[in-house]
């Protein structure tokens, strides 16, 4: 899903969007006055260096570095963060540094060096990541292992070979920057759209290379914040990840919780999964951002399901016959005392009498090798024998084994909602779509800067077949499903554009849903097939919605479009280079993915998990929660579209509830922890909260996901060359 970009509260536009001395544009001005006006008065691309090699490099290393930190956060939240502010910030510190070691020898990059770098960095470290851990990590959590196997075994390089990963990973990022070719001079140059993070990406470099107190205070606090959060997430690390860290913390005692988990509040004996607190300050800053209203809606969403939804079902559980569940009576004190009690093996005995296999006489005792065997004979079986689906290896609670489809149900449904609900939106896409501009409106010389559209014919027929030759080996797609899958990409990605240009949100969700809405009335039966023409349109949209918000920037300083675009073609290969070894080091198997929360994951797989294997195989109680959820999904975005701004604050969030029921109870308290924090530095000073809220938040995100990625993909790196050594 797509999380918050880098939010335009950061700066504060001036009255003219293109600067001072910039004369007005006149009113009702043509498309080619438009294009004359800006290529007269703001154009200076030629005058200063822009697309340099020490531009590009710098931004391919902050984008790999990006990618990792965005997958991480994806993982545990659910969302990455836009990656071109604060590659800006990045860039600038990093670079005033090396001339200050070097006594100034080596000279300052100018702001469109600056912006081309941000390009390359927000394509290596955004428009490459969009669907590896949500569409990838569905396909490993929908993989069962061999019998007598555990999720352990569950390799991920076996579920879905490298290869396979970074072509459908680099073409999709790569048609998303060519089919933003067409969009541009109709959406950026001719109707203006607003594309709020390129307007405060614009912003923030103006003030950064004004040098502006108030923009370089906050471009030290973004990097303040990403020292602290490194400094927390190496501290919170917990033991056992890594030898070394380990040696260290029993000589140095500094290491912290990330959560408190609570084991007072028992549910008949069991603690529910996930209760506690959550210190980790990643989900904490994220709360910062968020703010109140989300985050909000997320704890009262998490209360509703872990002190009534998820006790109210343990008991109706317990009334259905082989659930595991049994009353057993000891004697205290000589009193007879009744209470419930677990047994796995009594549910996995009555999983194996209902689906009727003959292997009762071998079946004394728990014969895991069965099981699995059962299971993959017929998924479904099990399921529908008990009420839900919320005890979790016979120990814990896992509410969200079951509350997740109810979630699920309200996300995906308030995703379509409000997309229906800007049809306005998708008929100026399309009416957009539509006008031609002849070559002659505008000069030879303004010409030769723009991005001739040639150059996505070119692109688009060979990165076409590429994608189209994947799907087909790689996920069993027929040829002429996956030329549909591509075609698609252009329409979808021509509404998440304009929808990012008007909202800056880009409905990646809501993209793939659609896809996969299609996918199984094309392909039924197939998941792989549902899940990778969702990952081939949502990756494509958010490529390309990344790249006009970057080429926003680029228009409002003056830059060349042309070497911006480059820019950012380059910056698809940087970011492939990282995210996929970053993908399988920190997600080696499916036993490390489900230590995730993965909201935005378990979403693609439930939905693909219902198109295509069919609703028949959820308990009752489930097929209930959807219902439900779409009713719910459904009708907020209508009332919040309806009611008057002043009042939307207090209306509950869609999504904010939606999460609450795929996440545990542990994260909803992180964010609302950091949401009650950002409200009282509000309320406390507003003026240094606006200035520096948002910098010292995301650079606490940044440093604690980047060190935690790191950490994780140096524990499987440690743990293969360890078994690579044993004899």
């Amino acid at each position: 899903m797509a999380g918050p970009s880098s939010p335009s509260e950061e700066t504060k536009p001036q009255a003219s969007p293109f600067g001072e001395g910039v004369p007005p544009l006149p009113e009702n001005a043509t498309p080619e006055e438009k294009d004359a006006h800006w290529f007269k008065h703001v154009y200076r691309g030629d005058k200063m260096p822009q697309l340099t090699l020490r531009a590009v490099v710098m931004g391919g290393l902050l984008g790999m570095l990006m990618a990792a930190s965005n997958l991480y956060t994806t993982l545990s939240i659910g969302w990455g963060f836009g990656v071109a502010i604060t590659a800006c910030v990045m860039s600038y510190v990093i670079w005033n540094l090396m001339r200050l070691i070097s006594g100034g020898s080596i000279s300052k990059m100018s702001v469109l060096e600056n912006n081309c770098m941000a390009s390359t960095a927000s394509a290596a470290g955004y428009s490459t990541g969009s669907t590896i851990a949500t569409m990838f990590g569905a396909i490993l959590l929908l993989a069962m292992p061999e019998p007598g196997k555990t999720n352990a075994d569950v390799s991920n390089w076996s579920v879905q070979p490298v290869w396979v990963v970074t072509a459908f990973t680099f073409c999709t990022g790569l048609m998303g920057v060519f089919l933003a070719i067409p969009m541009k001079r109709q959406m950026i140059n001719h109707e203006q759209l607003r594309f709020p993070s390129g307007v405060a990406a614009a912003e923030t470099l103006r003030n950064l290379f004004g040098e502006s107190a108030a923009a370089v205070k906050r471009a030290y606090v973004l990097i303040a914040g990403i020292c602290a959060g490194a400094i927390i997430g190496i501290i919170n690390t917990g033991e056992g990840t890594l030898a070394f860290l380990d040696r260290f913390f029993s000589k140095v005692p500094i290491r912290i919780p990330e959560s408190v988990m609570n084991s007072v509040y028992m549910v008949s004996g069991k603690v529910p999964n996930g209760i506690g607190v959550d210190l980790s300050v990643l989900l904490i800053a994220a709360g910062v951002i968020t703010r109140m209203r989300v985050c909000m809606s997320m704890l009262l969403g998490s209360i509703i399901l872990y002190f009534a939804v998820g006790p109210a079902l343990v008991q109706l559980d317990q009334q259905s016959g082989k659930s595991g569940w049994r009353e057993v009576t000891t004697m205290v004190d000589g009193k007879s005392s009744t209470q419930w009690e677990y047994d796995i093996r009594e549910r996995e005995k009555g999983y194996v009498q209902n689906i009727d296999v003959n292997i009762k006489s071998q079946y004394s005792e728990l014969n895991k090798d069965v099981v699995v065997e059962a299971r993959a004979k017929d998924p479904g079986a099990f399921a529908n024998n008990a009420t839900n689906l919320t005890l979790w290896n016979g120990t814990v609670l896992k509410f969200t084994t079951w509350s997740l489809w109810g979630g699920t149900a309200i996300m995906v449904f308030a995703s379509l909602t409000s997309v229906a609900l800007q049809w306005k939106t998708i008929a100026r896409a399309f009416g957009g779509a539509s006008k031609k501009t002849s070559p002659s409106t505008i000069s030879i010389a303004q010409k030769s800067i723009e991005v001739p559209n040639m150059w996505m014919i070119a692109g688009m027929i060979p990165i076409g077949i590429a994608m189209v030759i994947v799907q087909m080996i790689g996920f069993h797609i027929h040829w002429w499903a996956g030329v549909i899958a591509v075609l698609m990409s252009f329409v979808l990605s021509m509404v998440g554009a304009r929808a990012t240009g008007e909202t800056d949100t880009t409905p990646i969700g809501a993209m793939g849903k659609v896809m996969q809405l299609l996918f199984a009335g094309l392909v039924p039966g197939n998941t792989n097939a549902n899940l990778a023409s969702a990952g081939v349109a949502a990756n494509s949209a958010a490529s390309c919605a990344d790249l006009l918000t970057d080429l926003k920037a680029g228009y409002l300083l003056g830059a060349n479009p042309r070497k911006q675009f480059i820019a950012q073609f380059v910056g698809v290969f940087f970011g492939t280079l990282a995210i996929v070894p970053a993908w399988y080091l920190m997600v080696p198997n499916k036993e490390a993915l489900e230590k995730f929360s993965a909201p935005a994951t378990r979403q693609w797989e439930a939905v693909a998990k219902v198109l295509t294997k069919g609703i028949d195989q959820l308990p009752d109680s489930a097929k209930i929660a959807i219902l439900i959820g779409a009713f719910i999904g459904i009708v907020l975005p209508i009332i919040e579209r309806y009611t008057p701004a002043k009042y939307r604050q207090w209306l509950p969030s869609a999504m904010g509830l939606g999460l609450s029921w795929v996440i545990p109870f542990s994260n909803a308290i992180g964010f609302a922890i950091g949401a009650v924090i950002g409200l009282i530095w509000e309320k406390a000073d507003k003026k240094s909260s606006d200035e520096y809220s948002i910098s010292l938040a995301s650079g606490l995100i940044a440093g604690e996901s980047l060190i935690k990625a790191i950490i994780a993909m140096t524990a499987t790196a440690v743990g293969l060359l360890a078994a690579k050594g044993t004899p």
